[in-house]
């Protein structure tokens, strides 16, 4: 199990511009990871993740999560495949359900979401390893098909979860399990305990933020998500707070802790930079 890392999102309520300027900033004041969202009705999430990585140098670039029912898996296979051969080691990917009334919003809800993710993620992950493909499901149907530019290392796959079978699916099927913000650590430790896995990466979004009025905003948003005790659920205040916090995760069993700026931060590239210079070496 690598060691646990801060990471910080780019929300997608920036503006693809204003997203990859920001993901550059990151890579420049030392972030190790910036995760990014495919959120309707905002950037896609594979165009966005390969701009930020050709405008990056080091930085690792994850996608959480890209939701089943919008995807094509063949095409999904392919695009990840070319990323991870440009970039190699720079990035991870997660899978999801999407939310329900988006899917239902575009004509794509899938009648068993599980199923549906149960498949597509095995299929891509077959074909990022070089097979060739054949099955019929009940949503995956594909025959005798082979990348042609496989990636010579498969990137970290995970699955986004919070129910009980979603996390028990992502045990079984993936390297690691993308839990959303609002999740307090004893909710980190209640899906560990569903996922039932060793030796699987566990990322844990948390919904952070500094400075006047931080607290209030952090709480305000954390309540918003449906968190069971939004005063459980945040990162507020000092970087040394913030820190402490985050270990809080650590303790709990995550291995990546993603602090989430409000969708009302003032100041996204001050947080960036916060995270990155005042907060990470004091976790580390």
């Amino acid at each position: 199990m690598s060691a646990a890392r801060i990471a910080v999102v780019v929300r997608p309520e920036q503006s693809p511009e204003d997203l990859v300027r920001h993901a550059r900033y990151a890579d420049e004041v030392g972030i190790d990871e910036v995760w990014l969202w495919e959120d309707c009705f905002f950037g896609g999430g594979i165009a966005t993740a390969a701009t930020v990585l050709a405008e990056t140098d080091r930085v690792g670039v994850a996608i959480g999560v890209l939701p089943t029912p919008m995807r094509n898996t063949a095409i999904t296979a392919m695009e990840i495949s070319a990323l991870a051969r440009v970039h190699p080691d720079r990035l991870r990917v997660g899978f999801g359900h999407g939310v329900q009334s988006w899917m239902r919003q575009i004509g794509a809800k899938a009648e068993s979401p599980l199923t549906l993710l149960r498949e597509q993620f095995g299929a891509v992950e077959r074909l990022l390893g070089g097979e060739s493909v054949t099955v019929s499901g009940r949503y995956v149907n594909l025959t005798d098909v082979t990348l042609a530019w496989p990636p010579e290392k498969v990137p970290q796959l995970l699955v986004g979860a919070t129910g009980p079978k979603t996390l028990a699916l992502s045990g079984e099927l993936a390297q690691g399990t993308v839990l959303s913000g609002g999740s307090t650590p004893d909710g980190v430790r209640r899906a560990i305990a569903h996922i039932g896995a060793s030796d699987h990466e566990v990322v844990v979004y948390v919904i952070c933020a500094f400075g006047s009025g931080g607290r209030e905003r952090a709480l305000a948003e954390a309540a918003a998500s449906g968190s069971e005790s939004p005063e459980d659920a945040i990162a507020a205040g000092t970087a040394a707070e913030v820190a402490a916090a985050a270990r809080r995760w650590v303790a709990a069993g995550a291995t990546t802790v993603v602090l989430q700026p409000t969708v009302d931060e003032p100041d996204v590239r001050e947080f960036i930079r916060f995270v990155a210079q005042e907060v990470q070496p004091l976790v580390a």
